[in-house]
């Protein structure tokens, strides 16, 4: 598995599950465990910027910086999910 959650951005290599899984229980080559389960995300109501604002208090819950958490989920909107 490599790259990373194309929802949060999170590296897959991260996701201590070993990826989100799809309808059928395979895993997901695209989401993390923390976004995608069974075929279906975990927060389908998000916009981009309310998933960058969830990850960054996920990630302050960590003890990370928020200045450091917000330049981790930056990218966010340009990631597959967001792109319309």
């Amino acid at each position: 598995m490599s790259g990373k959650c194309q929802s949060c951005g999170m590296p897959l290599s991260k996701d201590p599950a070993g990826g989100g899984t799809e309808a059928d229980g395979t895993k997901s080559e695209k989401y993390c465990s923390f976004c995608y389960v069974d075929g279906r995300f975990m927060h389908p109501e998000f916009t981009a910027a309310e998933m960058q604002d969830f990850c960054v208090r996920q990630l302050q819950k960590k003890g990370m910086p928020k200045i450091v958490a917000w330049m981790f989920t930056r990218g966010i909107p340009k990631l597959e999910r967001w792109r319309h």
